[in-house]
C-alpha cells in the first residue's frame, strides 16, 4: 500500500482517531482482515462475522506488527472507528487510486472469470507493474483490499468483480472507477438467484455502464460470441473492442487445435499482427480466455508477439481451477473442484475428453468426479441431466457422481443417455468416491473432479494426490 497516515485514514474515510498517540504513523504494509496474515506496517480492518468478531483480534494484530485497527468501536489499541468497516475500506480505495491514476481494468461474467484474471495480470506484468484480485475476492471487502495493495509503481489494477443481484456491479465501479471494462460471457451461473439470463446480463452490463466514454479513455471489452455480451455495445459510451472467433472480432482466432495433451493451440490476430500461441493451461474453453486478456493488453499497447509469449508462459495462480497433477504411478488427477456452473461443467468436461485423446493409447480412463452445481434455481434438475447426458456423449470412461438428489440427477441423464452397468456410479459423499477410486485407479487413467464449492470435493482431489496413503478424507 502507498504510505498514509493514520490521520489521513481518519480524514479519508470520515473517521475518529482512538488511543493513538502519534496520528502522524504510517501505514506502510498491506490492509488485511486476518490477523494471521499482518505484516510489521500493517492496517488492520476488524469485520464482524457470523462466527467470529474481528474486534476481538485486534490486540493479537497491534503485537504482529500492525500500525492501527479499522473497527466500529473503541478496541483498547490505536484505532480509526467508523460507523461501517466495508464503507470505510471503499473510500480508502477509492482515495488511493485516484491518487495514483492508475489504470484500472475490471472484468466480470457468468464462467472463467478468475482465470481470465490471472492471464490478463500474468500478461500484463510484462508490460508494467501489475496488481490484481488473489483468488476469487472480487466482493465488497475483497476489491478494495485488492486495491490498497498498489504502490507508487503500479501502473495496472486488474479487478474481478462479481454479483449477485442488480446493482452489486454499480456498486464496485462506485469503489475503483475502471478505464476498461471486460465482459466475458453471460451464463447461468447464479440463475436461481437473478430469475433468468436477461436478469444476469442487466447485472453484468453494469460495468460497461460505468466506463468514461470513448473520448476520455473509456473502452470496453466485450465477446462477440455471446451475443447478450455484444449487444452491450448499445449500454456504453466508452469505445468497444470485441475478442472471439466472430470474423468481425478484433481480436480473434483462428486455427484453434488441441495438443495431445488437452493444451489449446491457436493463431492470435490482433489489429497491430498475428502469432501463434499454445496456452499451459487444459481445455478449448480457455481461448475464449486468452483471446480476453489479449484484448485487454491490446488496448494497453501491447504487441501481438508481446501479447503471444506471455500468454504460452501464462500459468494457473488460483487454486482448484484445473489443476493438473501426474502421481508416480501415471494417473493424472483434475482438480477443478472450486465452483462450478452449467458453462464450466460442460468445459471441464470437454478438457477431460481432450486429456483422454479418445481412448488413449496407453489404456488409460477418464473419470469424471461431479457433484452438484448449486443456485440453478427451477433449472438444477434439467442442468444436472444434461451434464450427466455429455458424459456420455463425450465417451467419458466413468462418472462418479457425488452427493444426494442432484447427484442422482447427473446419474440418471447419464443412464437415459446410454450409460448402464458400472460405467455411471452413485457414492454418497467424498469418502466413498475416495474409497472407490482407490481400488479402481490404474496407470494413464485421467481423473476430473469438480463441483460448486459448498460440495467440498476438492477434499477427494487432495486424498487421491495422497497416492496410496489410507485413512478418512481431511475434513469428515
Amino acid at each position: 500500500m502507498i504510505a498514509l497516515s493514520l490521520a489521513e485514514i481518519a480524514d479519508i474515510t470520515g473517521g475518529r482517531p482512538h488511543d493513538i498517540p502519534d496520528p502522524s504513523v504510517q501505514v506502510t504494509g498491506p490492509v488485511v482482515y486476518d490477523s494471521r496474515e499482518v505484516r510489521p506496517g500493517s492496517l488492520f480492518a476488524a469485520f464482524v462475522g457470523e462466527r467470529v468478531d474481528g474486534h476481538d483480534y485486534a490486540e493479537r494484530a497491534i503485537a504482529a506488527g500492525a500500525v492501527g485497527v479499522l473497527a466500529t468501536r473503541p478496541v483498547g489499541v490505536p484505532a480509526i472507528v467508523v460507523p461501517d468497516v466495508v464503507a470505510a475500506l471503499g473510500a480508502l480505495a477509492r482515495a488511493v487510486v485516484a491518487r495514483l491514476g492508475t489504470d484500472v481494468v475490471a472484468l466480470t461474467g457468468s464462467a472463467g472469470k478468475t482465470s481470465t484474471k490471472d492471464l490478463i495480470a500474468q500478461v500484463l506484468q510484462h508490460h508494467a507493474p501489475t496488481v490484481w484480485t488473489p483468488g476469487n475476492l472480487n466482493n465488497e471487502i475483497g476489491l478494495p483490499i485488492t486495491t490498497l495493495r498498489v504502490t507508487e509503481d503500479t501502473q495496472h489494477l486488474v479487478l474481478e468483480m462479481g454479483a449477485r443481484g442488480i446493482g452489486h456491479i454499480r456498486y464496485l465501479t462506485g469503489l475503483t472507477p475502471p478505464r476498461i471494462g471486460l465482459v466475458l460471457n453471460v451464463g447461468t451461473a447464479h440463475i436461481g438467484e437473478f430469475g433468468g439470463r436477461e436478469q444476469i446480463a442487466q447485472a453484468k452490463g453494469e460495468l460497461v455502464e460505468a466506463l468514461p466514454a470513448e473520448a476520455e479513455g473509456g473502452v470496453a471489452v466485450l465477446n462477440a460470441d455471446d451475443l447478450l455480451v455484444r449487444s452491450m455495445a448499445a449500454r456504453t459510451k466508452a469505445r468497444t473492442v470485441l475478442f472471439g472467433e466472430a470474423d468481425d472480432a478484433e481480436i480473434r482466432a483462428t486455427e484453434v487445435r488441441m495438443t495431445d495433451k488437452g493444451q489449446p493451440s491457436f493463431t492470435l490476430h490482433t489489429p497491430t499482427g498475428c502469432s501463434d500461441v499454445t496456452l499451459r493451461l487444459y481445455g478449448e474453453h480457455h481461448v475464449s480466455n486468452a483471446l480476453a486478456a489479449a484484448a485487454v493488453a491490446h488496448v494497453l499497447g501491447m504487441s501481438a508477439p508481446e501479447i503471444a509469449t506471455a500468454l504460452s508462459e501464462a500459468g494457473t495462480l488460483s487454486r482448484w481451477r484445473m489443476e493438473v497433477t501426474e502421481r508416480a504411478d501415471g494417473v493424472t488427477i483434475v482438480n477443478d473442484a472450486y465452483n462450478a456452473n452449467p458453462e464450466s461443467m460442460r468445459a471441464a468436461l470437454r478438457a477431460l475428453a481432450a486429456m483422454g485423446g479418445g481412448g488413449r493409447a496407453n489404456g488409460g480412463r477418464t473419470w469424471a468426479v461431479l457433484g452438484p452445481m448449486a443456485e440453478l434455481g427451477d433449472d438444477a434438475l434439467a442442468e444436472h441431466d444434461a451434464v450427466g447426458r455429455l458424459v456420455v456423449r463425450l465417451n467419458v470412461s466413468k462418472l462418479v457422481a457425488v452427493g444426494g438428489r442432484e447427484a442422482s440427477w447427473l446419474q440418471l441423464g447419464a443412464y437415459n443417455e446410454g450409460s448402464w452397468g458400472e460405467e455411471s456410479v452413485l457414492v454418497s459423499d467424498a469418502q466413498a468416491a475416495v474409497d472407490l477410486l482407490r481400488s479402481e485407479l490404474r496407470p494413464g487413467d485421467v481423473v476430473l473432479v469438480k463441483a460448486s464449492r459448498s460440495a467440498g470435493l476438492e477434499r477427494v482431489a487432495q486424498a487421491l494426490l495422497q497416492g496410496t496413503v489410507e485413512g478418512e478424507v481431511a475434513g469428515r
